[in-house]
């Protein structure tokens, strides 16, 4: 019995691309172009095989590598001269040249390390030369970004300067010299303002700003980073924007289907269990992925807030260009209400995601549920620092305390058993300041364990100071229901009494014991000016005395410390102690307004009412005036994050890196007849001579 070979199969040898056998050739130290003026230029018509060039470069032992060193010096320089599109007119050239140096360059980065990475690349192309054609490749670069050529091209010189600015350690590569002396950053700039060019490469475009703005700093004068603190261009701002709320909704969106579809089984029965293993220790989890990959972006957003006073203005009115258009009454789901458009106008997040901030919250809430894992964690600190620098920011406050500005967001809350959710709260119409605080209080109740994030507390803690501090400043009166924060601070602080023992031997539980005392010292000082009510007033001293328990052991627990001559945390305990002056007096003081009433009623068990009547009848006692609760120190990146967003820069040059291999190896650069050249976004009329080899 015969059988047909299969079309195919591996009994066929296929036969070598003649690009291949070009490769191998020069890689041999062998000169193909010799007896052939027209070599180069039918060359670059060949596509080209990514990984056998990358192949064949990673073979080369150090003596053969000084053999092919001319080959792969002139490679390098005919590639580069195919890119002058003032002489090169054929679109196939130009793209295959660019995939080329892609493979040239990622083939010499994987075969040195990053200490001496810059020794090999001046081996191989020249130390003498080499400033000039890197210089040439960049202007090059810039020209092709921004003039008459196609999107393949624009795609593939993308993908180029990606290849050169994570091919090693960021600090440790010294091609990134070359893109600080020849900025292409005005070129990144026009394609951000076009909807079109932003569409296709603005993913491409915000990662590499993001990885150049963080070479060196904090160490020189880095260009990118001073033209990103003035950048002013509001059409570029929005795209930039928009490019960071676009994934970041598109991630809410998966994340709500997958509840959908988990739902749609057993809604009660399955939703605990659900959000229990969605989010594993298992670094290879899809979920943990999907976190991870936006670390990118949200660099970009930090960098873009931390350095850019102008990028807070977008926050508010960033569109994401793909949303949909919020759906007709008529085609809404049973689940979903009617919406009131006699009211002003609200934005459902849940429906129709346009705002980065909002994006930007409803992210957050969905990450907090994960801290299982060392990436997820990182991933909210630097969430946490986005909205520290937002809370510092005057404008920013402005926009979220204005009445008049709110949104409709849906936080994510983590199933918890000695609690239920408050449907009432969920999806609430309200200023963003409301929403914000929302979810830092719904972080402060679901993360209290034994592997207790002590620096996303004190991160958490001081968001909420700061905004505090903003409406006792403009005395504005956010319409907020002050209780829930109140009671997950005192629950907070419940939570390091108890733990002391565990706590105390891994962190400094006493600074942020302070900080959230002098939250409350804050509402009891100068509460008169912020609170929107004076019910408000009492329904913090009756929470106050409700937990007296809490602030008594905190008390024992201080005093306890003070006489431990080796306590290395003795400066804080001292300033704690002091902190509690006022919230003990307070509690002593209606503590035995209360016995007495109890005693004239003859009662043992009053009601909440009739504890806030006695405490309205008795603001007769006299506190402490305490100095400076409503100062901050201003975030600062260094020293205290420095070696944080050194290690997620590596993570994003890893990441992304990993991705580009990818899309390079992939790409086929044929260009039909028929292929439009989008015009050009810009007039410049420059020419470039390629220096001599």
């Amino acid at each position: 019995m015969t059988s047909r070979k299969r079309s195919g199969s591996g009994s066929t040898k296929r036969p070598k691309e003649k690009v291949v056998y070009i490769y191998e050739l020069l890689c041999r130290g062998e000169d193909p172009s010799a007896d052939s003026p027209e070599f180069w230029h039918e060359f670059f018509l060949l596509q080209p095989n990514f990984e056998s060039l990358e192949d064949q470069i990673s073979k080369l032992n150090n003596e053969q590598l000084q053999v092919v060193k001319p080959n792969l010096n002139k490679l390098f320089q005919k590639c580069i001269e195919m890119l002058d599109t003032g002489k090169e007119d054929h679109p196939k050239r130009l793209c295959n040249s660019l995939q080329t140096l892609c493979s040239l360059f990622y083939g010499i980065f994987r075969k040195c390390n990053a200490e001496s990475g810059s020794n090999i690349l001046n081996e191989i192309f020249g130390h003498e030369t080499m400033d000039e054609w890197l210089k040439l490749l960049m202007q090059y670069c810039n020209r092709i970004l921004l003039g008459d050529v196609t999107e393949n091209a624009r795609f593939m010189c993308l993908k180029l300067l990606l290849v050169l600015v994570t091919g090693t350690d960021v600090s440790q590569n010294v091609l990134f010299e070359y893109l600080m002396i020849h900025s292409l950053f005005d070129a990144f700039v026009r394609l951000l303002s076009d909807p079109t060019f932003r569409t296709q490469h603005g993913y491409d475009i915000v990662i590499l700003l993001t990885i150049l703005v963080n070479y060196r700093k904090h160490e020189a004068t880095n260009p990118y980073v001073v033209q990103l603190s003035i950048l002013a261009d509001e059409l570029a701002l929005n795209g930039y924007g928009q490019m960071i709320s676009q994934s970041l909704i598109d991630f809410c969106r998966q994340y709500m289907q997958s509840l959908n579809n988990v739902q749609s089984s057993s809604w009660f029965s399955s939703l605990s269990n659900m959000v229990g293993n969605m989010f594993v220790s298992d670094e290879g989890c899809e979920r943990v992925q999907q976190i991870k990959a936006n670390n990118g972006l949200l660099l970009a957003l930090y960098e873009a807030v931390h350095l850019n006073r102008n990028f807070i203005t977008t926050l508010a009115h960033t569109q994401a260009e793909s949303s949909a258009p919020p759906s007709p009454s008529n085609t809404l789901s049973l689940t979903q209400p009617v919406p009131d458009l006699a009211n002003a106008p609200i934005i459902d997040m849940t429906q129709y995601p346009t705002n980065l901030l909002v994006a930007v919250f409803q992210y957050c809430s969905i990450v907090m549920q994960d801290n299982k894992n060392e990436s997820s964690i990182a991933n909210l600190k630097l969430c946490f620092l986005i909205l520290t620098c937002i809370s510092e920011d005057q404008y920013a406050n402005s926009m979220m305390h204005d009445n008049n500005l709110t949104f409709k967001v849906m936080l994510h809350r983590a199933q918890m058993r000695h609690r239920k959710l408050n449907v009432d709260r969920v999806g609430k119409s309200q200023p963003l300041a409301a929403t914000l605080l929302d979810l830092l209080v719904e972080f402060i109740v679901s993360h209290l364990m034994k592997k207790f994030p002590m620096e996303l507390y004190l991160l958490c803690i001081g968001v909420i100071h700061r905004i505090l501090c903003y409406q006792k400043r403009c005395r504005v009166r956010l319409n907020y229901p002050w209780k829930e924060l109140w009671s997950a601070l005192i629950g907070l602080l419940r939570f390091l009494v108890n733990q002391e023992q565990t706590l105390i031997k891994k962190c400094n539980i006493f600074h942020l014991s302070l900080q959230v005392v002098n939250i409350f010292n804050l509402f009891i000082t100068f509460g008169d000016t912020f609170l929107a009510t004076t019910n408000s007033y009492d329904e913090l001293y009756y929470e106050l005395n409700r937990e007296e328990k809490v602030f008594t052991e905190i008390h024992a627990m201080v005093l306890r410390y003070t006489t431990m001559p080796e306590c290395e945390y003795k400066d804080d305990v001292i300033k704690l102690l002091n902190s509690l002056v006022n919230i003990l007096a307070i509690v002593k003081h209606f503590q035995n307004k209360i016995k007495e009433w109890l005693a004239e009623q003859g009662l043992s068990t009053p009601t909440e009412e009739q504890i806030l009547d006695v405490v309205r009848k008795n603001y007769d006692l006299t506190l402490k005036l305490q100095y400076s609760l409503d100062q901050y120190e201003r975030y600062a990146e260094t020293p205290l994050h420095s070696s944080f967003f050194q290690a997620m820069v590596r993570d994003v040059v890893n990441d992304t890196r990993k991705h580009i291999y990818g899309y390079v190896k992939e790409a086929v650069s044929v260009i039909p007849e028929q292929d439009v050249l989008l015009g050009a976004v810009t007039t410049s009329t420059t020419t470039t001579t390629a220096p001599s080899t």
